[in-house]
């Protein structure tokens, strides 16, 4: 039974800890942002450095309290905020926000947990370097949260996930140990891997205080272009044909649909649409290229003329500059924002094989015609298979008249990812929101092993509780 974060443990917390560590939530750190939960806490806890993080871990497992970490607060799936259950000592990163070292020659930099993410990509660029990992959020996304959710963002294709940016970690495991991981290495076999098992766990086996972090050479010389394709099927034909004659030198291939189009234009009609008309598919190709070869537009005409012979585009613009590479850009990162306008029935972050994504659309709309009269945005980074697939009410009708039949959209919706071996949370993790899903869809044994691994590291329950597994 975990006890409460009340007065006396704050008092008692208060005198291990330098003055100003402990205050009262602010406004939105017991929010996440669809408003769909709203956490609880005894305090809030800002620690300076990873050895306060450690006291105030020991002092929550001596007392049996729970500790929800607190990074950005951009999370989607309510992992950020904990609604019920005695009250919590939330634990804030924001403090903890240092780049403690760049090393160009080795292409890595080692960043504090509540380092902003365009904080480190800017410090990667002050040394000539690129830090990947993009995403509409990295304004306000902590590097402590993206690691612990294991985030994705558009680059995923050539990049990979943020696990896959990571070298190493420094973390407060949940008795308060210091586990100092953070060995500038890209070959360390030394045993069980602490990193991969904390990254992506949300929370629930350590807290990260800070990460060594892969960066690239930066892209000489980018392009983009917008294709409008014959549909989903035709999109992934394309990509083939694309990674075929451009190789890695693709950063991004971004599926569009035109609702989504319609939905900027109901909304923000001030972001400046490429078409007259939206198309009913369009993909966004983005380029970042070496200083040798051909110039990315013309690598990308001889895409579209290719493209166009096979039957796969009927139309398409290339960026003529970074200006317009920029605006196709703004259209892609828009559209989340013109879904929160529009007001989802529910959200979908699912992946599936690529060669049924064609199919799980199609499948998918026809699936859930048969419960109401929806409209659909589906849009996402078929590089990797992973789809966002929304669904809104008709113009003109309110969200919360279907409120009664939302377990029965997601419901429709993650059955038919699951029988097409798909995965019903690709890049925005469990959370609060996933947990039923995680039970009714994940392999058994693997949940048994969770389960073990949470019980040997975290024995009394304190480390965000209720979060990916129940407890």
């Amino acid at each position: 039974m975990r006890a409460p974060c009340d007065a006396a443990f704050l008092e008692r917390l208060s005198a291990m800890l330098p003055p100003g560590r402990l205050r009262a939530a602010a406004p939105g750190e017991l929010e996440e942002p669809r408003g769909r939960w709203h956490g609880q806490a005894g305090a809030v806890a800002v620690p300076h450095c990873t050895d306060e993080v450690a006291t105030i871990v020991r002092a929550c497992a001596d007392a049996r309290v729970g500790i929800v970490p607190l990074g950005g607060g951009t999370g989607l799936v309510g992992g950020q905020v904990m609604p019920e259950g005695a009250p919590p000592l939330v634990l804030s990163l924001s403090a903890m926000r240092a780049i403690r070292s760049v090393h160009p020659r080795e292409n890595l930099l080692i960043a504090e947990a509540g380092a902003i993410l365009a904080d480190v990509q800017a410090a990667a660029a002050t040394e000539g370097r690129l830090f990947p990992l993009a995403l509409a959020s990295e304004g306000s996304a902590r590097i402590g949260g993206l690691l612990a959710t294991n985030a994705g963002g558009v680059n995923v294709l050539r990049y990979g996930n943020a696990r896959d940016l990571c070298l190493g970690l420094e973390a407060v495991l949940p008795d308060g140990a210091v586990w100092n991981g953070l060995r500038r290495l890209r070959k360390d076999n030394t045993g069980y891997d602490l990193r991969n098992l904390l990254i992506g766990s949300e929370g629930t086996l350590g807290v990260i205080t800070a990460a060594c972090l892969r960066l690239y050479p930066r892209p000489v010389r980018r392009g983009a272009a917008l294709m409008v394709v014959r549909g989903p099927d035709a999109a992934l034909d394309l990509l083939t044909l694309a990674q075929a004659s451009i190789g890695e030198g693709i950063s991004a291939f971004e599926l569009m649909s035109g609702m989504g189009l319609r939905f900027l234009a109901e909304t923000m009609p001030q972001v400046r649409q490429p078409f007259a008309v939206p198309p009913a598919w369009m993909v966004l190709v983005d380029l970042g290229l070496s200083e040798a070869g051909p110039a990315p537009e013309v690598m990308l005409e001889d895409l579209f003329a290719a493209a166009l012979e096979a039957g796969l585009v009927e139309d398409g613009v290339i960026a003529q500059s970074e200006g317009q590479r920029a605006e196709f850009w703004a259209v892609r990162e828009s559209i989340p924002e013109a879904n929160r306008l529009v007001g989802a029935v529910t959200s979908h972050d699912v992946s599936v094989p690529l060669g049924a994504v064609a199919a799980f659309i199609v499948q998918a709309t026809e699936a859930l015609a048969l419960i109401d009269n929806f409209r659909i945005n589906c849009f996402g980074h078929l590089g990797d298979g992973n789809l966002h697939f929304n669904v809104f009410p008709q113009s003109g009708r309110d969200r919360a008249a279907h409120a009664s039949q939302r377990d029965a959209v997601s419901r429709c919706v993650h059955d038919l990812v699951h029988a097409m071996e798909g995965s019903v949370s690709a890049e925005h993790g469990i959370g609060r929101l996933k947990v039923d899903d995680l039970e009714r869809y994940g392999d058994p044994a693997k949940l048994e092993a969770m389960r073990a691994i949470k019980a040997a590291l975290d024995p009394v329950g304190i480390m965000n509780p209720g979060a990916v597994l129940r407890g």
